[in-house]
């Protein structure tokens, strides 16, 4: 028996404590400790029992103390300086960048299959989530015209349990909405929005959940509602879970089905960022409304949609970008591409490397990097490492050319910051740090707190950890059915003053989470030092299909569960944002061994670094920009050395992790000659806080998305949107002439002024002559290319020069000069090239067209 209609009950708050609701449904209170702790110090235990769910926390709260709290004049006047806290910050219009003419409309619409905002909104796996959430944190204290579009996931990214053998084990909680922080967008007449996508000639819908992430709005889509098939129901269901058919159905939703629920709830933004590749549809979707609304061609509307579109790819290894089978394509796409007016043939060549290549599988990031013009990694090293990965997508350039800039990650800083260091900061840095956490001024401010107090603060941070690491051991040990004695154990695990590292993060095999095992013995006698005890808590998921990642994870709770090493290393079974939070706030060291260079980023160790807890990791990702060979925020496992021998190197770095551990860390550490200080540590804690926190901040990202791209994109749009579209038609037909004519354009008779031998500060004078084959002059840009060269003649770097037009020569073709100078002494060389020029294309290289010399 099913019931006819299903409703919901809620509590009916006093008046008084009506802005409670308003506090609980914005997730602000996500990093504004001020309301959270509102929340906590009603019922403690009920907080965390809810999950730090303020709606779910509010709906069972007793009567009884609802009506205590309405009677308490203290906690009525406390709420109320929250939430007028609460609304000057939604009031607040200030803002460091101005996009005009948006009339307050959103500007940027944020696309992401996840989205990492609060332990109570469990629609993330991990760092890329993670990002995603500090990326809308941030936009919304810089107060930027800025929406955000995902996935309403039902159950979410698994939960982890661990079997008695350690082996993982997946289970999939139900998210109930109706108890989240997320309101129903409804349409004027009070019934739910909906909107549709086409999957295989039948419609799905989907409705939106809107969730209030400060001042920007995060809207998700949801397709498990009545109107649907019961497999279209499942589609919103799991995180990166099913088969490769049911990942192109998500990404179908998210890419086409957001930007359709965007134009129905009348938001037009004129900028979309693509997070990593999942939502590149978008950008087919974009075209072919601009093409149905505007009468648009599809090579204008590629044009106006690539010139206003943002990618960002987070994934170094070829295998982890989305990569789909032609036979799936045609099922899902033939239609699609007919409405594109495209042979599906030419469709399918915008997904694939080699355009030829029929058997090649249609790849998400290929779509997305083509429907960009903005595209970056995100660290320096990623930048270069994606150049490499996509140079077959430009094969007419140098890696150096290939149009894929790098904006290095940052991170949330009031949101992972422990409440205990943010009072430290509020004292001797000032509110500043809060409202400006990328401005280096207010954290060179870090110098001046004493160090007897950031060192004691940091040691309560380090025992309440060992609190809540015995805490989650008991409750593992319970759930599992273990004997009293490993209850004991777990009662009497770590230790609260020992050298603590932490290792958290996704279990994925290049990550090598069991490198520090590689000599188990020596381990040993790292850890069970008398004098200098270590110790180490690991946490971290593998994938449910990842064996491998599953067998790392088994290999070190076994281990963990060694009489001579079950009180020096734990597991934590169920990594989420509050294990990552208290592993973050207490350790004293963030250990991190990739395989260089395959972590895009890392960001977890910024998060460290903003506590006060220094870095020891690989020279991949972002520590490869921030390590200094003096030490002075942490340390490096090898000098960033490349290998072929995958053995040979985890041997080398294994042995380079325990030297560094044994020589340099633990002696640091354990250094307590002035007052029972570790000076030289508190030191390194101070460098890393005044020089990393601001550089590594989600506040600098952000507002290297909007001077990079952001801004530029939005201005390219309104530029080519004025009369109709005109500019970018014709900056289509203009591309049109170009490809056809651009064959024919040639260069002759390079030559230099110069000797084959300078001296340095000496300049060569290069020319060169040009037949442009019936294209205008305005339409190329003709460049000095030049840089050292290794023995071989190959270039190692390379600077460019743009040449000047001298004049036309008797027979048509016209010369061209220009200056190149020399400053170091070395073995150099030079060519000439030529590139496509328009004064609306954003970058020359994203034609794909090049001549040489």
């Amino acid at each position: 028996m099913r019931p006819l209609k299903v409703y919901n009950v809620i509590p009916r708050l006093p008046g008084e404590l009506a802005p409670l609701w308003e506090l609980a449904f914005n997730f602000w209170f996500s990093w504004k400790h001020e309301i959270s702790e509102l929340f906590s110090r009603i019922d403690y235990q009920l907080w965390h029992k809810s999950g730090q769910n303020p709606v779910k926390f509010l709906n069972l709260l007793p009567k009884e103390t609802l009506e205590d709290l309405a009677g308490d004049e203290f906690f009525r006047d406390r709420l109320h300086q929250v939430k007028a806290s609460l609304d000057n910050y939604k009031a607040s219009t200030k803002t460091s960048f101005e996009f005009e003419k948006s009339g307050g409309e959103p500007v940027v619409a944020y696309f992401s299959a996840e989205y990492g905002i609060s332990l109570s909104l469990p629609i993330y796996s991990g760092g890329l989530g993670v990002l995603a959430g500090d990326h809308l944190k941030s936009a919304s204290d810089l107060n930027l015209p800025l929406v955000a579009v995902g996935m309403c996931y039902q159950n979410g990214y698994f939960r982890q349990y661990l079997t008695n053998d350690g082996w993982q084990q997946e289970r999939y909680p139900v998210n109930d909405f109706e108890q989240m922080p997320l309101t129903l967008v409804r349409n004027k007449d009070g019934s739910p929005l909906t909107v549709q996508v086409d999957l295989v000639e039948r419609k799905v819908s989907m409705r939106v959940w809107k969730a209030n992430i400060g001042r920007i709005d995060l809207y998700l889509l949801d397709t498990n509602i009545s109107e649907n098939e019961p497999q279209d129901r499942e589609i919103t269901a799991q995180l990166y879970g099913g088969d490769w058919e049911m990942r192109i159905k998500q990404e179908i939703v998210l890419g086409i089905g957001g930007l359709r629920a965007m134009h129905a709830m009348d938001l037009n933004p004129r900028v979309i960022h693509m997070n990593e590749g999942h939502s590149a549809f978008a950008g087919l979707e974009r075209i072919k409304l601009f093409m149905q609304d505007h009468g648009m061609s599809f090579e204008a509307a590629t044009e106006l949609v690539a010139s206003s579109s943002v990618f960002t790819t987070h994934t170094p290894v070829p295998a982890g970008n989305d990569r789909f089978a032609p036979d799936l394509m045609h099922k899902y796409f033939e239609p699609y591409a007919r409405e594109l007016g495209l042979a599906f043939k030419v469709f399918m060549a915008l997904g694939r490397e080699d355009p030829r290549d029929d058997q090649e599988h249609f790849c998400m990031t290929v779509l997305a990097l083509r429907l960009s013009r903005f595209n970056n990694g995100v660290s320096q090293l990623h930048g270069t490492v994606s150049r490499n990965m996509w140079k077959k997508v430009w094969p007419q350039y140098p890696v150096d050319d290939v149009p894929i800039g790098a904006i290095t990650n940052g991170i949330h800083i009031t949101t992972w910051i422990a409440p205990d260091m943010s009072y430290l900061f509020d004292r001797y840095l000032g509110s500043d740090w809060r409202e400006d956490p990328d401005c280096q001024r207010v954290w060179k401010q870090s110098q001046a707190i004493p160090d007897s107090e950031l060192w004691r603060t940091h040691e309560r941070l380090r025992e309440r950890l060992v609190d809540y690491v015995r805490y989650r051991l008991k409750e593992q040990t319970v759930a599992r059915g273990g004997r009293r004695s490993e209850l004991h154990l777990a009662e009497e695990a770590l230790d609260p003053s020992a050298l603590t590292i932490g290792f958290a993060r996704r279990f994925a095999t290049y990550k090598r989470a069991n490198l520090l095992l590689t000599d188990v013995k020596r381990l040993l006698e790292i850890v069970n030092h008398e004098k200098y005890p270590v110790q180490f808590i690991f946490a971290g998921k593998a994938h449910p299909k990842d064996v491998e990642g599953k067998k790392i994870i088994q290999q070190i709770v076994q281990h963990a569960r060694e009489a001579d090493l079950s009180h020096r290393l734990v597991f934590l079974e169920d990594y989420d944002m509050e294990i990552a939070s208290y592993m973050l706030q207490g350790c004293d060291v963030w250990l991190n061994n990739p395989k260089r260079p395959l972590e895009a980023c890392g960001t977890s160790g910024m998060k460290a670094v903003a506590n006060g807890v220094l870095n020891f990791s690989t020279l991949d990702g972002w520590w490869d920009e921030a390590y200094t060979t003096d030490n002075r925020y942490g340390w490096a496992i090898g000098m960033g050395e490349s290998y072929s021998d995958q053995e040979y190197q985890d041997l080398v770095e294994s042995h380079y992790l325990y030297n560094v551990l044994e020589k340099e860390i633990v002696p640091t550490f354990y250094d307590r000659r002035h007052g029972s200080l570790p000076t030289e540590w508190v030191r390194k804690m101070k460098n890393g806080l005044r020089d990393l926190a601001p550089q590594f901040s989600s506040h600098r990202m952000v507002e290297d998305y909007v001077e990079t791209a952001y801004l530029p994109a939005y201005k390219n749009f309104m530029a080519l949107e004025k009369n109709n579209f005109e500019k970018a038609k014709s900056l289509a037909d203009w591309r049109m002439e170009l490809m056809t004519k651009w064959g024919s354009v040639q260069i002759r008779n390079v030559r230099a002024a110069a000797e084959d031998e300078l001296y340095a500060g000496d300049e060569i004078t290069v020319s060169a002559e040009i037949d442009v084959n019936g294209l205008s002059t305005e339409d190329i840009q003709v460049e000095i290319y030049a840089g050292d060269v290794d023995m071989d003649g190959s270039f190692l770097s390379r600077k460019t020069v743009l040449m000047q037009q001298k004049k036309k020569l008797d027979d048509g073709w016209i010369l061209y000069e220009g200056k190149l100078e020399t400053f170091e002494t070395g073995r150099f060389g030079y060519t000439v090239r030529i590139l496509p020029y328009h004064s609306l294309l954003l970058d020359p290289h994203c034609l794909g067209l090049i001549h040489w010399a």
